[in-house]
């Protein structure tokens, strides 16, 4: 046998007792954070990483007694960004877990990376049609909600109050395409036009022009962060709030968004699965600490922030700390009990959630401040409509 033979023959045996030796205990819980924290988009990662972190601090900076470190980064909206920072994240810090995207291209370009690591991605907002049908996976794991629910919710509200002409705008990107295809599964009335703009646009000139030329009575917009700020202040601004009534998602009219435009945006409908006024000691704890902490009323998205980390906490306490249990964390996941702060939460089949919406308004509070006003249930234990779809169990 030559020397090279038995090179080989060892290095085998070697590899071989590696492979058969136990995976080292965990000795803290490493996560990476990915989410957009500049540009137009940036208030809504920032509400994402904020939630997170007072969750976190809720639970003493540990999941299941092992201490937590929190790896962030920026993804600047850009998927080829996302993927490489995706690489860097899994490789070279070997993070146990992942959350924190909040545009669903980013999210469908980085899936991949991260399921053929088999790591689990837990999604505090991005949540696309794609990983709730055919292509959903056992990595992929969202506390928020299915990108069309909050416009289904809005679609049967339009619907209800009897509008008959409707105008709806979104940018051209899934979670755009996602939101028509929802507004319209449950809007069955005329649309009167139908509009797609860039992802990031701030300038709506030509599409408040080709709005008012439809003469709807009603118009439905999907435009999270800055868009929706510059869309607001410019269909006000072009006097079209006179004739047509403004809808909306959450994402669209929520905390964020009224900061930066407020009284114009009085009596403007939204839908949501969470509000700051929701009647739970959770939700009550969370909104106190979150404004002593960071001087504002969250934000939906800070709330699945909040819930994202509730949900790694109560796994990692399931599996006792032993996270390098691959099978058995995915398997907390899915099961664990958590306090979120919308209330009850559980997953469907999809590892979406199956979970309550509700229309809110925009009114002043007792303190005369311009924010969301829960009026009432649209939908109860509303499932989206892609799950049939996923063969998971």
């Amino acid at each position: 046998m030559s020397m090279n033979d038995k090179k080989t023959l060892v290095m085998t045996a070697v590899l071989g007792l590696l492979a058969a030796m136990p995976a080292l205990a965990a000795d803290k819980v490493k996560v990476g954070l990915l989410s957009t924290l500049s540009g137009p988009g940036a208030g809504l990662g920032v509400d994402i990483r904020d939630g997170f972190n007072l969750a976190l601090k809720h639970q003493g900076g540990k999941f299941g007694g092992l201490p937590v470190e929190v790896i962030t980064a920026d993804d600047q909206q850009n998927p080829d960004v996302a993927k490489q920072t995706t690489e860097r994240l899994l490789k070279r810090d070997k993070v146990d877990l992942m959350t924190g995207i909040v545009f669903s291209n980013v999210m469908l370009a980085v899936g991949p990376t991260v399921f053929a690591s088999k790591t689990p991605y837990i999604s505090a907002n991005a949540g696309p049609s794609q990983y709730a049908g055919e292509q959903c996976n056992p990595y992929f794991f969202n506390v928020a909600w299915q990108n069309d629910n909050l416009h289904e919710a809005v679609g049967k509200t339009v619907m209800d109050k009897g509008f008959k002409k409707v105008v709806v705008l979104a940018p051209n990107y899934p979670a755009g395409k996602d939101a028509i295809t929802g507004f319209k599964r449950f809007y069955k009335g005329a649309v009167a036009d139908e509009i797609y703009t860039k992802l990031g646009q701030l300038d709506y000139s030509a599409e408040l022009a080709q709005a008012r030329a439809a003469k709807p009575d009603a118009m439905y917009i999907f435009l999270p962060g800055g868009m929706g700020i510059n869309f607001i202040k410019q269909f006000v601004g072009a006097g079209l709030s006179k004739d047509i009534t403004l809808f909306g998602p959450g994402f669209s009219a929520d905390e964020d968004v009224i900061k930066a435009v407020g009284e114009p945006m009085l009596g403007m409908f939204n839908s949501s699965h969470w509000a700051h006024d929701m009647d739970n000691a959770a939700n009550k704890k969370f909104v106190a600490d979150f404004q002593k902490e960071y001087g504002r009323l969250p934000s939906l998205y800070a709330s699945q922030g909040y819930d994202a980390a509730q949900l790694m906490g109560a796994a990692v306490r399931d599996v006792k700390g032993k996270i390098e249990d691959g099978d058995a964390l995915l398997k907390a996941l899915k099961t664990a009990k958590f306090d979120s702060v919308r209330g009850a939460f559980k997953f469907g089949n999809n590892q979406y959630p199956v979970q309550h919406y509700y229309l809110r308004v925009i009114t002043k509070d007792s303190q005369g401040r311009v924010t969301n006003k829960t009026l009432g249930k649209i939908f109860s234990n509303h499932a989206d409509a892609y799950a049939s779809a996923c063969k998971m169990k």
